[in-house]
């Protein structure tokens, strides 16, 4: 399917030349419809093999021997054949995007596909979404290969994929597009915004066509009984910053002790997570899987809230101990599971301490799915958007944004490096930081330019050249203001293969201020040049 339609594109292509615009709009709109289609094959056939594997009034046995055989085979599968399918799926797109060119192999998205298929419905506690992600990604990156598309232009369809992979995943289509650039990306500027749009709607289509407009959960409707609610509302961030630190530091910490293990034990580690989420499904049905029916029982005030309150512990436990012994499988699902259960604890004490002040403790459990996304993924935007579209009620916004923000701010004061970027880490590779990429952002040709005093007459001369017209002929006679960012100095160096481009006033295009040059644009970005050997 892939060669068909990348033969396709490419004879598009030809017979209109210079069109990559439209190119990239077409395949916008094809990766949305193509990664929609996998997602929600994806969907389908996760559960339709969990109601093989457990089916109603099933023995009690199947709750611990499913995940060991599910854990033993995707290990295997993962050590010997999809060594790319590994972790949740985030990193690896994040790899993708800063160090391999976009580059996904057609196998990973394979692998990825199988692999977390089986694992998730066998009961591993990890979930769907962040492979969904991964697949998405690897998906676009094929597509754009096959269409002839390298480098730059390869990258800058990975978010596409990512967006329209969310889309179908969770149903919230904006939501898709702002973790697709506020996450993957890092820049909610980014010049992709309007095809990540475009495929994300165009998935979200897909996803309405075939499984109709189902939403992911089904909340009863939200009140505000009182303003005291506010300040339970901010405890419930705090808690749930607590929890969310509590999940990160377990699995940063186990995933570097099963790490230290001989490598000949790789493909047998996953059966360690796949044997204790059994052992604790002997007891615990509730723990099995990313568990979303039981979010919506929480939702509808249907727990018991000492059940609700242990599921916190153990599904933390449960999928750090999964997902750091190297099973197939995201963090979003358990970061929504886990949320909810803490705020579910939460609003029941709240409820019985304040009966007449509180609402049901299903309105706590769903502010509580956003803070605890916020305080483990660290996207407090995407988090207070993607609940809104969960609920569709405007009316969540407010406490959603004060918790969030809490939670946000408890997680970053006690485990100040994002969970992704820990991971990575792990693995060897050094993503761009939040911070990196603002200081980036933040710097101007200004902090660089060097005046006309200090230019040669060589260089001063060739540099008066593009100043005639300038403004009107800026794609051959390449310039840059003081105001404008470094990056976009250097995109028009490697554009037009200059080492030197010339600063001019944006009041007078004809006045030379001086020139910036590339060494000086490297240094600042922290990237050393090698000398002559």
């Amino acid at each position: 399917m892939f060669q068909s339609i990348g033969r396709w594109m490419r004879r598009w292509s030809d017979r209109e030349p210079g069109k990559s615009a439209q190119t990239h709009l077409i395949l916008s709109f094809v990766i949305g419809a193509v990664v929609g289609l996998v997602v929600v094959a994806f969907i389908l056939l996760t559960g339709r093999l969990a109601a093989r594997m457990y089916p109603p009034g099933g023995a009690a046995w199947r709750r611990v021997l499913v995940p060991v055989l599910g854990a033993l085979s995707t290990g295997w599968l993962l050590a010997k054949y999809f060594p790319g399918a590994r972790g949740s799926g985030i990193p690896q797109t994040k790899f993708a995007i800063f160090i391999h060119d976009g580059y996904i192999s057609l196998k990973t998205v394979l692998g990825k596909f199988l692999c977390c298929s089986t694992s998730l419905a066998s009961g591993i506690a990890l979930g769907r979404e962040g492979p969904s992600v991964q697949i998405g990604a690897g998906i676009a990156s094929v597509l754009g290969r096959r269409c002839g598309l390298q480098g730059d232009d390869v990258k800058a369809l990975i978010p596409v994929g990512c967006s329209a992979a969310l889309a179908a995943a969770f149903n919230t289509p904006i939501a898709a597009v702002l973790f697709s650039l506020e996450e993957i990306l890092g820049d909610l500027h980014a010049p992709v915004l309007g095809s990540v749009v475009i495929s994300s709607a165009t998935s979200w289509m897909v996803l309405h066509m075939i499984l109709g407009d189902e939403p992911l959960f089904h909340v009863p409707a939200y009140q505000l009984v009182s303003p005291i609610e506010f300040v339970v509302y901010a405890v419930l961030g705090v808690v749930g910053g607590l929890a969310s630190v509590a999940f990160v530091k377990l699995l940063l910490g186990l995933r570097i002790w099963f790490r230290g293990l001989p490598a000949k034990t790789v493909w047998l580690q996953p059966a360690v997570g796949g044997l204790l989420v059994g052992l604790m499904g002997w007891f615990l049905p509730e723990v099995l899987g990313v568990g979303y029916d039981y979010v919506e029982r929480v939702l509808g005030g249907d727990m018991a809230v000492r059940t609700i309150a242990l599921l916190v512990v153990l599904k933390i436990v449960a999928t750090a101990v999964c997902y750091s012994s190297g099973n197939a499988g995201g963090i979003f699902g358990p970061s929504l599971f886990i949320g909810a259960m803490v705020g579910g604890t939460v609003g029941s004490v709240a409820h019985a301490l304040l009966p007449g002040v509180t609402a049901n403790p299903g309105a706590y459990a769903l502010i509580g799915m956003g803070t605890a996304f916020a305080g483990i993924v660290r996207t407090p935007l995407t988090s207070v958007i993607m609940i809104f579209e969960m609920t569709r009620d405007y009316s969540i916004i407010v406490p959603l944004m004060i918790s969030n923000l809490i939670s946000f701010f408890v997680s970053y004061r006690l485990q100040r490096q994002p969970i992704y970027e820990a991971l990575a880490q792990q693995e060897g590779v050094s993503l761009p930081t939040g911070e990196e990429r603002e200081h980036m952002a933040r710097l101007s040709v200004a902090d660089v330019l060097e005046d006309a005093a200090s230019m040669t007459a060589e260089e001063l001369l060739a540099a008066r050249q593009t100043l005639p017209g300038a403004a009107a002929a800026d794609e051959e006679r390449p310039f840059v203001h003081p105001d404008h960012p470094l990056s976009l100095a250097l995109e028009k160096m490697g554009d037009h293969h200059l080492g030197v481009l010339p600063v001019v006033s944006r009041a007078n295009v004809s006045q030379l201020l001086g020139v910036v040059r590339l060494p000086a644009i490297l240094k600042a970005f922290g990237v050393a040049q090698e000398g002559p050997r």
